[in-house]
């Protein structure tokens, strides 16, 4: 299955942030919560089961000049293997020269999937991204499949940030070097004017980046204790 939907928010003359075009296509669906206001909020929609092997999903999101956007998910994905053994690919596209906030839910990798992800970022001088991710790895009792997913953030063309995280190969992730054995990893990627300053905890820090913004990683055993810690940052 191959997929396409796109999002773009624009200010109206009194200030609103009015949600301008919407164009769904499953499983890619786009449910508008609150179309005008200074924030639009934006329901992303999994309507059919996917991403399953095989799966191209595309999501193109942009953001005018003072409009600010909630983009949250409504429930956890399901990575699944497909009856093909084909890999499975997303990608979520941001142009971004006012605010958003997009909030997924978890996101499980079941066993046997193998699917590649990628979000990528452009930001004008003033513009600001909080980007948040959190990965299941596995069901309970279930070895974890195969996962590549990266973010790619720029700001007026220039890098800010380029991440590659990859999941799925058990002497890996349970290795110090990679996640410690712990079945949830999450990050927060903040790209705004806050200057965050934390030593971090046990199983939590937060990086400052050169070119401004931070990134926050927590690892846990469970997605509650990790996504409190992801909100108190």
């Amino acid at each position: 299955m191959k997929a396409a939907a796109r999002l773009v928010v624009s200010l109206d003359s009194h200030g609103n942030s009015v949600v301008r075009v919407l164009r769904s296509q499953a499983p890619l669906t786009l449910v508008p919560a609150r179309r005008v206001g200074p924030v639009a909020l934006v329901h992303l929609v999994s309507s059919v089961t996917s991403p399953l092997g095989g799966d191209s999903l595309e999501l193109t999101v942009e953001v005018g000049p003072g409009a600010s956007l909630d983009l949250r998910g409504v429930a956890a994905t399901l990575m699944l293997p497909g009856p093909t053994g084909l890999p499975s690919s997303s990608s979520v596209r941001f142009s971004v020269e006012g605010s958003v906030r997009y909030l997924p839910e978890p996101t499980v990798v079941t066993g046997r999937a193998c699917h590649t992800a990628v979000v990528e970022a452009e930001l004008d001088g003033h513009a600001e991204l909080l980007l948040r991710e959190v990965l299941v790895l596995g069901r309970v009792g279930e070895t974890s499949g195969s996962l590549s997913t990266s973010v790619r953030a720029t700001r007026c063309g220039k890098p800010v940030l380029h991440q590659q995280l990859v999941v799925g190969d058990a002497a890996v992730d349970s290795s110090p070097a990679g996640l410690a054995g712990k079945r949830v990893v999450g990050t927060s990627l903040m790209l705004d004017a806050v200057a965050r300053e934390s030593d971090g905890g046990e199983w939590w820090n937060v990086v400052p980046l050169a070119a401004g913004g931070s990134l926050a990683t927590a690892l846990g055993d469970d997605v509650v204790t990790v996504t409190r810690v992801l909100d108190a940052i």
